[in-house]
C-alpha cells in the first residue's frame, strides 16, 4: 500500500509519511514532516519545519501547521511542532513552531477539536480532549491542561495557564492564570465558580462538585489572601486529588489569577 498523494499536492524528499496517509489536492508538505497513520490533509493544507503529525488527524483546507514563530528573535533555528493523534483542525487554523526563547517546542495533545481561524503561537503547551472554537486566539507560551472548553473569538495572552475542566466564555479576553475546574468569562474576566455542568458531564460526582464549589468560596469569595485560603482549606477539607491538582495550580503561579 502506497501513501494517497493528489497530484497537484507537493511532498518534499525528506518528509516521512506513513503508507495510509492521505495528502488532498494543492496540499504542501515540507522537508523534515513527519505524519503518522490515518492521517489526512484534505485540501490546501501547508505543512513545514520539524513538525510530527501523530496518527489519525484531520486536517482541513487552509490550515498551515509548523510554520516559524512570529517573534523577532527567531533566526531560523530548528524549533519544533509536536501535534498527537485524532485531533481535529479546521479551516485556516495556524500553530506555530516553538522559539528559542521557550522549551523550543510548540506541544499539542491529543484528541482535540481546533475549529476555525484559531491561532495556536509559539511553545504553547496544548493539553488532550479540548475544544477551541472558532477564532480562539492563544499568545506564546500558553499552558492549557485537558477537557478545556474555550468560548469562540476569546483571547488568551502570552504566558497564561488554563487550568483543566475550564469553561472560557466567548469574546473572553484572559491575562492571567484560570484555575482548574471553574468558569471565567468576560472583557475583564471573572470567575462564575465551579464548571458543574460539565464536570458531571465528565463523570465528576455532586460530591466532588461540592468541595470544589467549597475550596472556590473560601479562595474567592470570602476576604482570605490566597496563602490564608489555602491553610483553611488544608484545615477544614478532606484534600482529595481534586483539590490538591487546585492548589498546586495556584501554588505556581506567577501572572495573578482571574477572579
Amino acid at each position: 500500500m502506497s501513501t494517497k498523494i493528489h497530484p497537484t499536492a507537493v511532498v518534499e524528499r525528506g518528509a516521512e509519511l506513513d503508507t495510509s496517509v492521505e495528502v488532498g489536492p494543492y496540499c504542501i508538505v515540507r522537508k523534515g514532516v513527519s505524519i503518522g497513520k490515518g492521517s489526512r490533509l484534505l485540501s490546501h493544507v501547508v505543512i513545514e519545519g520539524s513538525t510530527m503529525i501523530g496518527e489519525d488527524c484531520v486536517i482541513h483546507p487552509f490550515a498551515t501547521i509548523g510554520l516559524p514563530p512570529q517573534d523577532l528573535k527567531y533566526k531560523g533555528e530548528n524549533t519544533k511542532l509536536l501535534l498527537g493523534n485524532k485531533n481535529i483542525i479546521r479551516e485556516y487554523v495556524s500553530i506555530h513552531r516553538g522559539s528559542v526563547g521557550g522549551d523550543g517546542a510548540t506541544v499539542v495533545g491529543n484528541s482535540n477539536f481546533i475549529m476555525a481561524y484559531v491561532h495556536i503561537a509559539h511553545d504553547c503547551r496544548i493539553g488532550s480532549h479540548i475544544i477551541m472554537a472558532n477564532s480562539v486566539m492563544l499568545g506564546g507560551h500558553v499552558v492549557i491542561e485537558d477537557h478545556v472548553v474555550i468560548g469562540g473569538i476569546a483571547g488568551i495572552h502570552q504566558y497564561t495557564r488554563v487550568g483543566k475542566y475550564v469553561m472560557v466564555g466567548g469574546l473572553s479576553r484572559i491575562t492571567q492564570d484560570v484555575p482548574p475546574f471553574m468558569i471565567v468569562s468576560g472583557v475583564e474576566p471573572k470567575l462564575f465558580g465551579p464548571n458543574s455542568i460539565g464536570l458531571k458531564r465528565h463523570g465528576f460526582t455532586d460530591s466532588e462538585v461540592n468541595d470544589l464549589k467549597k475550596a472556590y468560596k473560601i479562595l474567592f469569595r470570602q476576604k482570605n489572601t490566597v496563602g490564608d485560603a489555602i491553610k483553611k482549606i488544608h484545615d477544614e477539607m478532606e484534600l482529595t486529588d481534586n483539590l490538591k491538582h487546585l492548589i498546586e495550580f495556584l501554588e505556581k503561579n506567577k501572572r495573578g489569577i482571574s477572579r
